[in-house]
């Protein structure tokens, strides 16, 4: 019983660090495409 409570907290643990790094990753790609974005509307000036 011991070993399915440490497991759980584990899983948690890093479920919750996975969200962690999933939302700074979006902000990345939110953030180049935005740069893209900018590229794109500067070339066609």
């Amino acid at each position: 019983m011991r070993k399915f409570i440490a497991l759980g907290a584990i899983a948690i643990a890093l479920t919750t660090a996975a969200c962690n790094t999933i939302a700074g990753v979006g902000r990345d790609v939110q953030a180049a495409g935005r740069a893209v974005t900018n590229s794109s509307d500067s070339a066609r000036r």
